[in-house]
């Protein structure tokens, strides 16, 4: 087995940094970049080196935003008056890193009072740094220096530059990617696939958080101490349905008659499939919602993973013969008698409910596999619209600290295993490293046959979870394997201002986590 460089450790249930290990310290579990915790702390520590090369090439005054991430690597924009991005640049920076690598520079932690970091900030021109800072409860927060530069970062990062060996920077648009290695095999770089789509998912979200006038979260809470919750919430609903009630738009303007909705966990796609129906039918037609989880396979009879668990999100679950069958049938014009899964029996059930398409009637199709070609594979591609629905988190914590779109998604299943189905956080917790492999292989990969990319993110719903979910991520006791996780969901969730939840509407695909939807 490869070995690769030690880039933190973990002592007693925490993650250490290297350079502040104690010496006496035992049991002592070393982590490479195979280990998630460890890879954001390779992926810190490269945006660090990023950011400080590009300063070294273009000067201190530019403006370096980490926008968003697209299968673990970073697209990236520099922001400087009169300033264009040119491939000679780029590899200008690119040179400085390797050079910043090669030297394998310290990289120092300083724990400074809120003035002081305040100060150090605005000496660094980082503005957006003296934001978020305004909002921090504790009295000291930690910088970290490299070369005489200084930043804040969330989280642990490397002990030293001479790590972080392999990474490449790829222009893309008016920005470029920062490319780490792919963390099952690191000699790799993790693949850039669907890049144009998502890219354009990505810049409607910028251009919603620049309506909104919100890019950070140091903004979002400006904006909320300014009395201006209300006013957020309504228009991040509005631009949602505008996008929902575009969807339908098209599917009424092409004469769609299957619409397959997929995603991965808490992405939304169940109020999202009502949301569409309910735009369909101000198109004058018929939707019919039919959910994928309705042809589970009989319980007892559910294929088994690796460790021999039943595997729930594989397509194998599902009775994909059945579906088809009854699918072709509906499009053909025939009676079809529908079935529904009892999940306290794990059992598909016929009660009695029949359907047959008219002329305007449309099937809204819903579930986990609804991209995979294998349901809809003897269905003329001419009658089916593909969507693929995730939360694409559109808000940064600050320029250079982004939050991974799998946190949101992974804060809304804490609260809503809690709300709906009696689990506590850690059982949540513990499950989520196979739900993300599940995601792997059956969801992720099949997003590319979509149609249309819809971003269920809603810029100020962190705000409001994060009241349901930090009661449940402090019950995790240090002794549990999910403590580690808890910690940085709560240091994370802390960055926000909390909101009430009584003017989020009822329609809101947030109400599909904290309750009182009015989809039944």
């Amino acid at each position: 087995m490869a070995q690769y460089p030690h880039l933190a450790a973990k002592v007693d249930n925490k993650i250490v940094e290297l350079s502040q290990l104690p010496q006496d310290a035992e049991g002592v579990e070393f982590l490479d970049i195979t280990n998630p915790h460890a890879y954001r702390v390779y992926q810190r520590s490269l945006v660090f080196v990023m950011i400080h090369a590009a300063r070294k090439v273009l000067g201190t005054n530019i403006r370096v935003v980490v926008e968003h991430s697209i299968n673990k690597n970073y697209y990236c924009e520099i922001f400087k008056d009169g300033f264009d991005l040119s491939p000679e640049v780029l590899a200008q920076i690119k040179k400085e890193m390797q050079d910043l690598v090669d030297l394998d520079l310290p990289i120092s932690k300083h724990q400074l009072t809120i003035d002081k970091a305040r100060q150090i900030a605005e000496k660094m021109n980082l503005p957006d740094k003296v934001r978020l800072l305004a909002y921090r409860t504790t009295s000291v927060v930690n910088f970290y220096e490299l070369d005489g530069f200084y930043d804040y970062f969330y989280g642990p990062m490397a002990a030293s530059t001479g790590c972080l060996t392999k990474f490449d920077l790829i222009q893309e648009k008016e920005g470029f990617f920062l490319i780490f290695p792919d963390p099952q095999n690191p000699q790799q770089f993790s693949e850039r696939r669907n890049v144009a789509k998502l890219s354009q998912v990505f810049r409607q979200s910028n251009n919603w958080a620049r309506i909104l006038k919100i890019d950070t979260v140091g903004a979002l809470n400006d904006q909320i101490c300014a009395g201006k919750a209300g006013d957020i919430i309504r228009v991040s609903e509005a631009l949602h349905e505008k996008s929902i009630a575009k969807i339908a738009d098209e599917i009424y303007s092409l004469n769609k008659k299957v619409v397959l909705i997929a995603g991965p966990t808490s992405s939304g796609k169940t109020t999202f499939s009502h949301r569409i129906c309910v735009q369909l039918r101000v198109n004058g037609l018929t939707p019919h919602a039919i959910g994928l989880d309705d042809y589970y396979i009989n319980r007892d009879e559910t294929p088994l993973d690796a460790d021999g668990k039943p595997d729930f999100e594989s397509i194998r679950a599902i009775d994909v013969a059945q579906f088809s069958r009854d699918i072709e049938a509906l499009v053909r014009g025939e009676t079809v008698q529908m079935p529904s899964y009892n999940f306290l029996t794990g059992m598909r059930e016929h009660k009695g409910r029949f359907l047959r398409m008219n002329t305007d009637d449309v099937l809204v199709i819903e579930g986990l596999h609804g991209l995979n070609p294998a349901l809809s594979s003897k269905i003329d591609d001419g009658l089916k619209y593909k969507i693929f629905i995730s939360a694409l988190t559109q808000l940064n914590l600050d320029d250079h600290n982004r939050i991974p779109a799998s946190d949101t998604r992974k804060i809304r299943r804490i609260v809503r295993d809690n709300h709906y189905r009696g689990f506590d956080a850690k059982r949540t917790i513990d499950m989520w490293p196979s739900v993300v492999k599940g995601e792997q292989g059956n969801i992720f990969p099949f997003q590319s046959e979509a149609d249309e990319i819809f971003n269920s993110a809603l810029v100020y719903e962190l705000c409001i979870l994060k009241q349901y979910a930090m009661p449940q991520l402090f019950a995790i006791r240090p002794q549990d394997e999910a403590y580690l996780e808890a910690v940085r969901l709560l240091k994370f969730l802390d960055c926000f201002m909390g909101i009430m939840e009584n003017e989020v509407p009822n329609t809101s695909l947030l109400r599909e986590f904290i309750g009182g939807s009015c989809f039944k």
